[in-house]
Parts: C-alpha cells; sequence; structure tokens
C-alpha cells in the first residue's frame, strides 16, 4: 500500500494523455473522494460535470486553450475532463465567510481539487488542474446556467509523461515554528 506521502511525492500535473480511456470504476472512486472532501461548515459549495464526449471534450479544450498565450493546448488529448462549479456556500459558511472576510467556496474548491487529482494518482492516473478557460464557451458547451461559475477544469487521463522531480522551495524558506 501506498503512504500519503508516497502519493504526494508522484503527483503531478500532466500535460500529455495516453489514447486510452479511464475506467469508470476508476472515475467512480476519484468521484467519491471528491464527495468526501472537507468544506467550511459543511457547505459543499460543488457540482461536478463529467465530460467523456469526444465532441464536447474538444468543446471544453477549445475554452482552455489560448493561442496568443500558447498555453493549454494539451487539453485535447485527456479522455476525461471534470468541469468544477462553484455553488453558494450554506448560511454558516457564507456568515462566516462575510465575518472573517474569506471567500471559503474558493477554499472548498482547492481542498477538492486536491482530493480530486490525489484519488487520480492512486488510480494509476495522471491529471492537471486548468484554471484558464473561457467561461461563457465552456457554459455554452455543457448547458451551464449563466449563473454558475465555471472555476476549474480538471484533466484526467493515463500519463504520457514520466514522472518528474519536484522543485520546491526549502521547507526553512516556507515554514517557521512559534513566530513569522
Amino acid at each position: 500500500m501506498t503512504s500519503f506521502l508516497e502519493l504526494v511525492q508522484t503527483r503531478q500535473s500532466d500535460r500529455a494523455y495516453l489514447d486510452k480511456p479511464v475506467e469508470n470504476e476508476k472515475l467512480e472512486r476519484i468521484l467519491e473522494a471528491a464527495r468526501l472532501a472537507p468544506s467550511a461548515c459543511n457547505s459543499q459549495p460543488w457540482k461536478f460535470i463529467v465530460v467523456t464526449d469526444p465532441e464536447k471534450r474538444m468543446l471544453v479544450a477549445d475554452a482552455t486553450a489560448s493561442k496568443l498565450l500558447s498555453m493549454n493546448h494539451f487539453t485535447k488529448q485527456a479522455p476525461v475532463q471534470l468541469i468544477v462549479l462553484e455553488e453558494s456556500g450554506n448560511f454558516t459558511s457564507s456568515v462566516g465567510g462575510w465575518v472573517t472576510d474569506k471567500h471559503y467556496p474558493h477554499i472548498d474548491l482547492g481542498i477538492v481539487a486536491a482530493h480530486i487529482t490525489l484519488a487520480a494518482t492512486d488510480e494509476g492516473l495522471g491529471s492537471c488542474i486548468i484554471g484558464w478557460c473561457d467561461e461563457k464557451k465552456v457554459r455554452k458547451a455543457l448547458d451551464i446556467p449563466k449563473n454558475k461559475r465555471v472555476m476549474l477544469v480538471i484533466l484526467l487521463g493515463y500519463s504520457a509523461q514520466p514522472l518528474r522531480e519536484k522543485k520546491r522551495k526549502r521547507k526553512e524558506e516556507i515554514v517557521s515554528y512559534e513566530k513569522y
């Protein structure tokens, strides 16, 4: 069994995918990990749209790519796209956010994205979180109501990339004890 630290060490943002479908059982376990993710006041301010239809995937991929910035052109390769929508938080979370001047749904969506990508790694899949997208195009492609925010597109599939060494700041640069 893989330890959590080993899982974190092997999770990476994959930008190339094999032409191989993701098994439904794996996808269901990933979605269950997302469903169980914690959120402020248990508000669960999310909805997920699973996109596997090739035509719809191309529409979403086009909405995440930028010719001008020459980025995200690999999004067409992933056999699964999980669209992460922001839903309203519950009353307690909303009041707490107002009092603390924090938008808890954004924090919660980061947590659920981590659950999804780590669950994908545990299933032997690659993933990549995409924040850049033309929301209007994604809404149109997937019949999403105008009052819903498309926050992330998470790509899932079998990675065509080797495991890369992580480049991270040294612990001493990011951790202190008892004071800043």
